[in-house]
């Protein structure tokens, strides 16, 4: 086997690898001989095929695997002698491709782009700021408020009195389309909460202002997407009763909304607020010192980035952009999106980035563990409710979709072992300063 160098310029790497025809007949004797006490054949023993009918018969598919086994072997031992990590899948072609024949020397043309090598970072040299914002008495009351309002009853207003968008108004109504009602259409005693958006668009709207005993005639058409194709973008009337308009009523904040909520008392519930919302602010703050420790770390590292990726990493963000403008526009049926300087600038950083922590990662030894896997697919897996089992099988056979939730959790463990060697310092904000902190990130 010989295998010689035909390109090293910047990270682009070519090389041929010869496997001559004396060489491939070794391998394919040897992987008869191996396979040779298991085949039986009419004839003949199991076992005792001579190996020249056992070329005949197998010959061409053995020598298949036998010259994919060579080459495999001859890229693996070049990589180890070399040292060189291919940034993406190595392209592989036959020199002679269909022109090949039994009998001649198998020549092949590989071709990558290697990754850099990465320079060493002092992370005990970078200086980060954790903002600390404590859940204050006001912050704990609003958030009690809004659960209060999640378990809001509602209340008749007073006789005579108009219904307000967010009121409760209890309903006869019967539904009709060129005057014949139909199927569905029809209810009674229904509560519809005004601005709930539960009815067609347009319905809500006009029982605003009713009162109870009033009758009312909403007019609407159903959407053209309407799920009844009958009903799909047809005039409809519905003749409403108006029986009762109730105001909503916020739940008292005592003991027994504590209960409701899974707390024993208030005070306990007050607690449990306080906890989760300094948990929400940690998560933010973190966010914001990971940006600080990518900016800083941005501006301490600089090697050449394999072009594959980094044009890879620029459309991708281009096309992300493209359909965050366009949401309308599902699928790739599209114009070709060509990336702008900003998005391979941006895609520059976050592959820069990307290989910067994947080595402190790799030198650090960081792991992600296997309870750590199983916890990232059920949280996923809890996207598909009743699917659950399917999910979580698909993704055990899926290397791509494991890859792709170890990822963020191999990134995460890496930047918080960046934070307990960077020199880090504490600033009290209040929750205002810590949102636009989090705004910021956004902007940029």
């Amino acid at each position: 086997m010989q295998v010689t160098e035909t390109l090293n310029e910047g990270l682009k790497r070519a090389y041929t690898i010869k496997l001559t025809a004396a060489e491939l007949d070794v391998k394919v004797d040897e992987k008869l001989k191996e396979a040779q006490p298991d085949i039986e054949m009419k004839g003949f023993r199991k076992g005792k095929v001579p190996m020249a009918l056992l070329k005949k018969q197998y010959g061409e598919r053995i020598m298949g695997e036998a010259m994919q086994e060579s080459i495999d072997g001859a890229m693996q031992e070049h990589f180890e002698a070399s040292g060189d990590r291919p940034a993406m899948q190595p392209q592989v072609t036959m020199v002679d491709g269909e022109n090949w024949k039994a009998g001649d020397d198998v020549e092949v043309a590989m071709s990558y782009e290697a990754l850099p090598e990465i320079p060493d970072v002092d992370l005990k040299g970078i200086k980060l700021e954790r903002m600390v914002v404590k859940a204050g008495d006001d912050e704990v009351e609003e958030a009690l408020k809004s659960l209060a309002e999640t378990a809001q009853n509602f209340e008749s207003r007073k006789k005579g009195s108009k219904s307000k968008d967010g009121d409760q108004v209890v309903i006869d109504f019967l539904g009709k389309v060129d005057d014949v009602a139909f199927e569905g259409g029809a209810a009674e005693d229904y509560p519809l909460v005004l601005g709930s958006n539960s009815f067609i668009p347009g319905f809500e709207e006009q029982l605003v202002g009713v009162k109870a005993g009033d009758e009312k005639n909403v007019e609407v058409s159903f959407p053209e997407e309407y799920q009844a194709e009958h009903l799909a973008g047809k005039a409809a009337i519905f003749e409403c009763k108006i029986k009762d308009v109730k105001e909503p009523k916020a739940a008292e904040l005592n003991d027994e909304l504590a209960q409701k909520f899974g707390a024993e008392d208030l005070a306990s519930l007050k607690g449990q607020i306080a906890e989760r919302l300094e948990a929400e602010y940690a998560g933010a703050s973190r966010a914001v010192m990971k940006r600080g420790l990518l900016d800083a770390l941005d501006k301490l590292v600089s090697f050449d980035l394999p072009p594959s990726l980094l044009d890879a990493e620029a459309g991708q963000i281009a096309h992300q952009l493209w359909h965050d403008e366009n949401p309308e526009v599902e699928g790739h049926d599209h114009p070709e999106i060509t990336p702008t300087e900003e998005h391979i600038k941006l895609a520059g950083r976050r592959v820069r980035l990307g290989l910067l922590l994947a080595e402190l990662g790799q030198k650090a030894e960081v792991q992600v563990t296997d309870a750590e896997m199983t916890q990232a697919i059920m949280n996923q897996a809890r996207q598909y409710p009743g699917q659950e089992r399917q999910f979580f099988e698909f993704v055990q056979q899926n290397q791509q979709m494991q890859q792709q939730l170890r990822a963020p959790l191999f990134e995460d463990k890496v930047i918080d072992y960046a934070f307990e060697l960077a020199a880090v310092s504490e600033k009290e904000v209040s929750k205002d300063d810590l949102q636009k902190a989090v705004d910021a990130l956004d902007d940029e």
